[in-house]
């Protein structure tokens, strides 16, 4: 039960602002109040993407009022689980659904992709275009790389973005998914590439965020903007250890 507990918490939290004049009667000033806000709209918003968005917040507001007022629970432990297995079954549902109209549209869009001017496919399936040409060296799998990119979903969706942030990050060219690595491994530092990585090569049917449904053909724009000293990289690797010691 106490997973169910849990989870009815993280509803109830993430949603107890919708169920009351949130703009005129809570204040949002001292460090607990803000910290408090930032948790509700982190769990609504994660909610929000699992379609949760017909749940009561009337409901929800009681449910915190007879938690934190230590009052008898209006509902019994069975309907609870029986109501948590409900919406678990229809989050399943959704994504299941996600998956597959993912895949469909994810196959349609390489085959055409596939017939652009400028796009190579190679024969696992990556397809690639170079952006920008450079005569720089090529990294080997055991590298560690400095790269700029931005990821997106086939209908322009970003959903990452080191170019964003403001900030490239250095990676180990065999650490990242499949598609990366065959694609750097293709690059020159100074070149620019667009890959169109198969979901296959990608996260296949396990999504890392909401934001990336099952099965998703991902687009990236990535820039190689060096490859890092093995000794330097493991210098850089070895400090933070260091510090934390």
């Amino acid at each position: 039960m106490k997973q169910h507990r849990l989870a009815a918490a993280v509803a109830l939290v993430s949603l107890v602002l919708a169920g009351c004049d949130s703009q005129t009667s809570v204040e949002l000033k001292t460090p607990a109040q803000k910290a408090s806000y930032g948790i509700g709209l982190n769990m609504g918003k994660s909610l929000a993407q699992e379609g949760m968005d017909d749940l009561d917040s009337k409901a929800v507001a009681l449910g915190i009022e007879d938690a934190v007022g230590k009052k008898e629970q209006k509902l019994k432990d069975d309907e609870l689980i029986e109501a948590f297995a409900a919406l678990q079954k229809r989050a399943e549902e959704r994504l299941t659904k996600m998956s597959e109209e993912a895949s469909t549209a994810g196959k349609k869009f390489l085959e055409e992709n596939a017939k652009k001017a400028g796009v190579v496919t190679t024969a696992s399936g990556l397809q690639y275009e170079v952006i920008k040409k450079a005569d720089g060296p090529q990294p080997k799998a055991t590298d560690v790389v400095t790269v700029h990119y931005e990821g997106k979903l086939i209908d322009g969706k970003v959903f990452d973005s080191s170019v964003e942030r403001g900030s490239p990050i250095d990676l180990p060219v065999s650490g990242v998914i499949p598609g990366w690595v065959e694609g750097l491994q293709l690059m020159h530092v100074g070149e620019k590439y667009k890959l169109y990585i198969p979901s296959e090569l990608a996260y296949g049917a396990q999504s890392p965020s909401p934001a990336i449904p099952a099965n998703s053909v991902l687009v990236f724009d990535l820039e190689l903007l060096g490859i890092k000293d093995p000794a330097k990289a493991e210098q850089d690797a070895a400090a933070p250890q260091a510090a934390a010691q």
